[in-house]
């Protein structure tokens, strides 16, 4: 029976695996910034300047590996990647002054998030499997939400139990001696490495493909070969913009403001450690829920809707999330969070990669992932600074509603075309 499964599942398990390992490690951020005021004597907005700096060069490099992984494979990428977040890891134990942190995780570890990020693993992905992608995204973005759930609790208890020195040790030495030697053995790029056919090649068209056949560009004129300066044309696309604003919208509020303060403002209003690792554990466990439907509703369903939708149920999570000083709201707020959290991106890559299929898919969705990092680093600075100012993320969460309401608005906004 084993024979008869397609190495595809294989590709996809091991990128999963990957990509829960080395941006469950990124996630953490949050559990990290009490302790470090307390280590370096910092304020918040100091602080949050190191995960602002990260999200920027994350952003930065994930383009550029993007085009990387058309020249030299995901294999190599992915795996070196993963072992200079581990190592640039494990020494952030050592780090004395602030600069020193900015150094080794702002830019060094940020260097390996981005060449180990699901846009590398997404190539790796759209090159197995030529039907059921949209499941196969839903998938891999669960793999986020797994590290969500897996390693930034575990962080937060490692770090009340052992220290933060301990803590990044242990998840650093991770990384490099599991994660690291099998996504090196058992990744590979193409399914011609294995003499193999992409799973589902040669099959009719599926119901993702009727679903969005809507948002594909009807003239012809408009494709270009898949060339990095061929690709800069798709910023002349109405569908760019209307996916590029609210995934911007979507970094600002997701990694960069709760991920970074999720953790840091629930403390601040009174609940405990367990309280909160249980909530950010609720969240990333409905995350992988949400990504997993959001990827098979993306197969089914227009993902234009479906990106309205989710960005809409954020934005309600958020106003809960605003009075949730009893342990019953926050737990309430964290699953319906949870479910729109890294949803949006099954049904955003779903388009992307059929609307501009005759562009640089890794160079495209590398811009995108881009506008989300810098969307991530204002959202994890300024609600840092404005919680300097005031003592409170009351006005960083407002703003955060507004933004997705708009969104919400653009997404739906991609109208099927006859």
């Amino acid at each position: 029976m084993i024979a008869r499964i397609h190495y595809a599942w294989i590709i996809l398990v091991l990128s999963f695996l990957g990509v829960l390992a080395v941006q469950g490690v990124r996630l953490s951020f949050g559990a990290y910034i009490e302790p470090w005021e307390a280590e370096f004597a910092a304020n918040r907005g100091q602080i949050s300047l190191i995960s602002a700096v990260s999200f920027i060069v994350y952003g930065v490099t994930v383009p550029i590996f993007g085009k990387l992984v058309d020249r030299f494979g995901v294999v190599r990428v992915f795996s070196l990647c993963i072992l200079l977040t581990g190592a640039s890891t494990v020494c952030t134990a050592l780090a004395s002054e602030t600069w020193h942190l900015m150094v080794l995780y702002g830019i060094i570890s940020s260097i390996g998030f981005g060449g180990a990020s699901g846009v590398v693993a997404t190539v790796a992905v759209t090159n197995w499997f030529a039907a059921r992608r949209g499941f196969a995204y839903g998938v891999l973005e669960a793999g986020f939400a797994a590290g969500q759930m897996i390693i930034v609790p575990a962080s937060l208890f490692l770090i009340h139990g052992l220290g933060w020195q301990l803590a990044v040790s242990i998840t650093g030495t991770f990384l490099i001696i599991v994660i690291f030697p099998i996504i090196l053995l058992f990744l590979k790029n193409r399914p011609e490495d294995k003499k193999m056919q992409p799973l589902g090649a040669g099959e009719h068209s599926s119901p993702r493909e009727d679903a969005v056949q809507e948002v594909r560009p009807a003239p012809a004129s408009e494709q270009s070969p898949p060339s990095g300066r061929g690709s800069m044309r798709a910023l002349g696309s109405r569908v760019f913009w209307c996916l590029f604003l609210p995934f911007f919208i979507c970094g600002y509020t997701t990694t960069g403001l709760m991920d970074t303060h999720l953790i840091p403002y629930s403390h601040g209003i009174g609940h405990s450690v367990e309280v909160t690792g249980v909530a950010v554990g609720l969240l990333a466990a409905f995350n992988i829920i949400g990504c997993v439907l959001s990827g098979i509703l993306s197969d089914r369903w227009n993902p234009a809707l479906l990106l309205g939708l989710l960005y809409a149920l954020r934005a309600l999570s958020m106003v809960i999330l605003l009075f949730a000083v009893d342990p019953v709201w926050l737990i309430v707020f964290a699953i319906l969070f949870g479910l729109a959290d890294f949803a949006t991106v099954a049904p955003t890559t779903l388009i992307a990669s059929v609307h501009f299929q005759s562009y640089s898919l890794g160079l495209v969705i590398g811009i995108f992932t881009l506008g989300h990092q810098i969307g991530s680093a204002l959202g994890a600075w300024l609600p840092g600074l404005m919680h300097t100012w005031t003592g409170s993320y009351f006005d960083a969460f407002v703003i955060a509603i507004i933004l997705l309401v708009i969104a919400s608005m653009l997404s739906v906004s991609i109208h099927p075309r006859k």
